[in-house]
């Protein structure tokens, strides 16, 4: 009996040892991902690839993996898809989704929970004017708000892509 406690004793001394390993290799990864969140921040440099989008008529949906946002220093590419109803019809040849390239015309950051960056861009193209605020969680992790002067109101899920 014994020899069965001393085994049984190694094996939780075996799991334990494995257990201290990974939660550290998570603390590791999670402070590694928090640093590539602030410096992304402070140089402007955002990639955000986009997972969902909520939409105010038609529900959740996902979204395929090639639509994202991305913010270099004063210009915003937005690639995102839209689902919602249009208040006025454009004058120009619509756009499909929100896919435009444009210059920021105003940028507020902000920080309201230890844990959250919280960015806000006016931007106008030549249908409407939008304002995104970007949410951006430590994690990576983001959520995107963006509403219009002539469109519904829409929201991504996404996640921050670091710079190698």
């Amino acid at each position: 009996m014994t020899a069965m406690k001393k085994i049984v004793f190694l094996i939780a001394l075996t799991v334990l040892a494995f257990t201290g390993c990974a939660t550290q290799q998570r603390a590791e990864k999670r402070e590694q991902m928090r640093k590539a969140v602030a410096e992304a921040v402070a140089k402007r440099q955002l990639h955000i690839d986009i997972m969902s989008m909520n939409t105010m008529r038609y529900g959740a949906r996902t979204v395929s993996p090639d639509f994202f946002l991305e913010l270099r220093g004063d210009t915003l590419h937005s690639y995102l898809p839209y689902l919602g109803q249009a208040h006025q019809a454009p004058m120009l040849t619509p756009s499909q989704g929100l896919n435009f390239e444009t210059t920021v015309q105003a940028l507020r950051e902000s920080r309201p929970k230890s844990h959250l960056t919280r960015i806000e861009m006016d931007v106008r193209t030549i249908e409407d004017f939008y304002q995104y605020v970007v949410e951006l969680f430590d994690t990576g992790k983001t959520c995107i708000h963006v509403t219009s002067m002539h469109r519904d109101p829409i929201s991504f899920d996404g996640e921050l892509i670091p710079e190698p």
